[in-house]
This record gives C-alpha cells, sequence and structure tokens, in this order.
C-alpha cells in the first residue's frame, strides 16, 4: 500500500492540489473503508494491496489530480457534526462556515422557551421553540448544523435551485433531523407565514463580483455558478437576503451572513441603510472580516 499511497501524494502534488497527502489519504481510506487513521497505520506496515483496489485508487487519484474536488469524488462533505451528500449542482460547504454558522446557533440558544403546558397534547400548531431560516441552504450544512445542535428549534432550509435542492431533500432526510424542513422557492417570497416571528436568520449568499474569476479550479470548474456569482458588485442577493430577513425576523432577531474578506464595510453600509442595528463585523481564524451580525429594529 505504501508504494501506491506516495505514487497518489507525488501525483497531487505535481497537479498542486492543496494538501496532497491528506486528500490521498482520504481516496485510498475512501476504496478501502478505512479512516484516515488507518491508512496511515497500514502505510507503516506496507500492507499489500490487491489489483482490483489499486485500480480503483489509480482512477480517483487521476481525477482528483484534473482538480475534480476531494468531495464529488467520495461523494461526500464533512460538515462539524455532520456528513452531507454532495455532487454536481450545489455548492461544496468549507470549513470556514462552521465558524460561521456558530454565531446563528449561539444565537439560537439564548432564545428562552416556554414552560411546556400540563397538557401538551391538547396543544395545537408547532411545538414551542426558536425558529431559523437559512436562505440558499443548498446542501443544507447550514440548516441542519443548527437542526441538529438546538434541537428544540425549528428550522427552515430555503433553495431556489432545482440541481441544488436534490442535494437538500436527500441530506434533510439522511440527518434524520424531524425539526428541519427544505423549502423550495425564491429567496425573496420564502415562507410569508412566517413574517415576524423568526429569530434567527442565516445566509452564505453568492457574493463574488461577476467580473471576478475565481483562482482554484475546483470552485471555477465545479462549484455552480448560482452559488458564486452576485451580480456586478457581488452584492444582488445579499439585497435580497437583507430585504427578506427584514420580513422574516421579529424585533431583535438576529441577521447572519458570510462574505468576501474584503466586503466587510460595504455590506455593513448597505444593512445600516436599510435600517438594521448593531451591525459587526467577525474575522475568521486567519483575521479575515467573512461574517456581519446584526439585529433587526
Amino acid at each position: 500500500m505504501s508504494g501506491a499511497l506516495e505514487g497518489a501524494v507525488s501525483q497531487l502534488t505535481l497537479a498542486g492540489v492543496p494538501n496532497a497527502r491528506v486528500d490521498a489519504e482520504l481516496l485510498v481510506g475512501h476504496v478501502l473503508g478505512l479512516t484516515r487513521g488507518a491508512v496511515q497505520s497500514k502505510a507503516i506496515t506496507d500492507a499489500s494491496l490487491d489489483a482490483a483496489h489499486a485500480a480503483t485508487i489509480a482512477e480517483l487519484v487521476d481525477r482528483r489530480a484534473a482538480r475534480e474536488p476531494l468531495q464529488h469524488i467520495t461523494g461526500r462533505a464533512p460538515f462539524r457534526s455532520l456528513e452531507l451528500a454532495v455532487g454536481p449542482g450545489v455548492f461544496v460547504p468549507r470549513p470556514e462556515t462552521e465558524q460561521v454558522v456558530q454565531f446563528a446557533i449561539d444565537a439560537l440558544r439564548a432564545v428562552a422557551v416556554p414552560e411546556p403546558t400540563p397538557a401538551p397534547e391538547l396543544v395545537e400548531g408547532p411545538p414551542a421553540g426558536p425558529i431559523a431560516v437559512d436562505l440558499g441552504t443548498g446542501s443544507g450544512a447550514i440548516a441542519l448544523a443548527m437542526a441538529t445542535e438546538v434541537p428544540h428549534a425549528r428550522v427552515y432550509g430555503v433553495e431556489v435551485s432545482p440541481l441544488a435542492f436534490v442535494w437538500t431533500k436527500q441530506n434533510f432526510r439522511e440527518s434524520g433531523a424531524t425539526n428541519a424542513t427544505p423549502i423550495f422557492t425564491d429567496l425573496a417570497i420564502a415562507l410569508p407565514e412566517l413574517n415576524g416571528t423568526v429569530s434567527v436568520v442565516i445566509s452564505n449568499p453568492p457574493y463574488i463580483p461577476r467580473a471576478a474569476i475565481p483562482r482554484d479550479p475546483e470552485v471555477r470548474l465545479f462549484d455552480p455558478e448560482i452559488a458564486l456569482y452576485g451580480g456586478d458588485d457581488g452584492l444582488d442577493v445579499v439585497h435580497q437576503v437583507s430585504a427578506t430577513g427584514l420580513r422574516l425576523l421579529h424585533s431583535g432577531g438576529t441577521l447572519v451572513m458570510e462574505h468576501g474578506e474584503l466586503q466587510a464595510a460595504e455590506i455593513a453600509e448597505l444593512l445600516r441603510a436599510d435600517g438594521w442595528l448593531a451591525v459587526a463585523s467577525h474575522p475568521d481564524l486567519l483575521g479575515r472580516d467573512r461574517a456581519t451580525t446584526a439585529l433587526r429594529p
């Protein structure tokens, strides 16, 4: 096995794949049904590798060397405590979004939950608890993280792309989160029945300006354009999120938005002009302003 693994690392390194060794170990583990740690252990002992497995590994390494995303090859993407199904037509969730969704989770957990009534079976309507809406949910990563980590909340994931919504539905179904609901509709008209009742609205909207070309081939060639580009200035969908957030949230409700590292000041100005309060940008682990929060007046 060690020869196949080292060959994969060399091939991916020459192709310019970031973290080539990690990807090589994950691909080998995917084929063999092993964890990355188990792959490392078997490589140290130079465990045998049959011809069929070796051929499959070589095929998958070729695909990764062509810069097809690792997650498309394995069909899975980790996100916080989740493992999501992904593939062509849906945006692959990024590790930096795991930090952004924490703002929404913290806001949901801070909402007081009413005491249960003596006879809850006699109470009509949905269970008491905060409501959260993820606008542009894609794979469902953000919505399902909120639903599974704040189980007393009701969470709705809104998606407009029919290609992405295939993955949305699959992940909502696989998660088993009965408090999470996928919704296929335009962001601007989503969930009018919830107007003024929502505690948290979160979005990772498309924010790349139309003329900007992503450097990474995995993004440029494989992520769907609808999830990347936000008009000439990158803010077309940001305006929609602001308007829909103001409609859905109750007074004091929280808006959380992910964005590009150079957009914080412009988005803060946009939100303040729309009437949002307590607008604040937040750095990621590398010190880049990648998230903005605000409160509905």
